[in-house]
């Protein structure tokens, strides 16, 4: 799966699950921006075939429900969706 890298502060292994058209992702990433953190993301609605297919399996393991945004904290937590006060509180 490929990912998109932005270069901050390391707080451990932060992967964002997002789409490119999605308010609440934009939202997420400008908080993470903002907390200065080292971070990958992958825009789910960006891949296609057999990319997809391995990006959905992964998503899968920390939402089910695969909702956006899902934000996976050193393999071992997710938070699902917009929640500033569990991102400040994880990160900042």
């Amino acid at each position: 799966m490929k990912l998109e890298h932005v270069n901050g502060e390391k707080k451990g292994e932060i992967l964002l699950f997002a789409l490119s058209t999605c308010g609440w992702c934009k939202k997420t990433r400008l908080l993470l921006e903002e907390l200065g953190v080292d971070y990958d993301y992958v825009y789910v609605d960006l891949t296609e075939g057999d990319e997809r297919n391995e990006v959905i399996e992964n998503l899968k393991k920390w939402n089910t429900s695969l909702s956006f945004p899902t934000l996976v904290l050193n393999n071992d937590k997710s938070i699902v969706g917009f929640d500033k006060a569990s991102i400040e509180e994880e990160l900042g």
